[in-house]
Order: structure tokens, then sequence, then C-alpha cells
């Protein structure tokens, strides 16, 4: 099972593939801190000082400015595809795959999956559009 989640945003692909894959810029919408330059085949280490946290991701597939694959966890695939819809905008996709179907827990999951993936695009446009810091306010 897969959870889809679309946002435009009015940059162009090149500068938001930058945001995501350059340790300096992520720290201004997602995680605080990437260990390195997102390329195909490393592990990098993202951390979320806030929340006392880290994950480690392989980078899979890394399309320049137009998608990037990565795996995390056991089963978890995630590929982040920037489709440009003209000069100055572009349609980010984020598409999580790897939920088991077959527990309880299932929905929540899905949910809690979903509006942490909308909660992340809505930080990458406010940081990208208009160089707010957004990141780290979500309350749960």
């Amino acid at each position: 099972m897969n959870n889809v989640s679309k946002m435009k945003i009015t940059k162009p692909a090149d500068e938001i593939f930058e945001a995501f894959v350059d340790p300096e810029k992520i720290g201004g919408f997602w995680f605080s801190s990437s260990s390195e330059r997102w390329e195909e085949g490393r592990i990098v280490t993202l951390k979320y000082d806030e929340y006392n946290a880290q994950v480690d991701i392989k980078i899979k597939k890394i399309d320049v400015n137009k998608r990037i694959v990565y795996a995390w966890g056991v089963d978890h695939t995630v590929t982040i595809t920037l489709l440009e819809s003209d000069q100055n905008s572009t349609i980010v996709e984020v598409n999580e795959d790897g939920f088991e179907e077959d527990h309880d827990n299932f929905i929540n999951e899905l949910i809690d999956n979903k509006e942490g993936w909308v909660y992340m695009l809505t930080c990458l446009k406010g940081y990208m559009e208009h160089g707010v810091d957004l990141r780290a306010s979500l309350v749960k």
C-alpha cells in the first residue's frame, strides 16, 4: 500500500531539488540536519533535534531535478518527484510505499504518515516561496 501527497510550489524544479539534497538547505523546511549531500548509493543520517530523533535513509536513485528515491525502516520506500508545471512552478509529489494493511493500526499509520507529508510540503512551500521557517512546529 502506498500513500501519495502533492503540492504546487512556485519555484523551478532545480531550486526545489537543491533544497532536499543540500545539507545546508534541508534545515530550512524539514529536518534539523542532514549528514551529507544526498547522492545515489549513500546512507544519509537525518536528525530532528526538536524531537530528539534521527533516521538513516539509503538513497536508491537520483534523477537530478526530477526524482529522489530513498529507503528507510524495514520496507518503506519514498519517491519524491518534481514535475515542472511551467517555467516557475513545480508539482512536488511524495509517494511512500511499504505500508502493511494486515494489522489493527494500519489506518492510523496511514493518516499519521499523510499528515507528516502534507506538513513537510507546506513547510517546503513556505521556505521556497517566502523564506519562512515553519519546520518543527507540528504538535501531536
